[in-house]
């Protein structure tokens, strides 16, 4: 059987653009998909009486760089959420479970009231364990 030239180069441009544009994808849609979860944390904040997240949340900058979010060196995704002590009222909205990413979450010396939703259960361990020491 005889191949055609054709068909290998098909094969070979196939398989280029699933190496350069496969990787890229995914980290673009993540990374939208952590900042959405924040922007909707910062929708359920009803009372922020030091502007901490009116003013330091932009989606002019990284969500990297917010007050209070600390982000992987290799993936660029949310590794650490900690808003202690900003006196922030409000509640937890299901979306935190969407931060794969998330191993440390730390909401103390705030007042979130209601339940917590049962998506929180999707998160990493340490991030579980944070909510089982009353963390939150």
């Amino acid at each position: 059987m005889e191949r055609q030239p054709g068909f290998l180069l098909t094969i070979i441009t196939l398989l280029l653009l699933c190496i350069t544009k496969g990787p890229v994808a995914p980290r673009i849609t993540n990374f939208t998909t952590d900042q959405s979860t924040l922007l909707a944390l910062k929708s359920h904040i009803t009372n922020d009486p030091h502007n901490i997240l009116t003013t330091k949340w932009s989606t002019t900058t990284s969500i990297c760089n917010w007050v209070g979010i600390a982000c992987g060196v290799r993936h660029l995704r949310v590794t650490a959420l900690n808003l202690s002590y900003m006196d922030l009222t409000g509640t937890i909205p299901p979306h935190l479970g969407n931060l794969s990413f998330l191993v440390k979450l730390h909401f103390r010396n705030n007042s979130f009231h209601g339940t917590l939703p049962q998506e929180l259960a999707r998160l990493r361990c340490g991030a579980r364990n944070s909510i089982k020491e009353g963390q939150l």
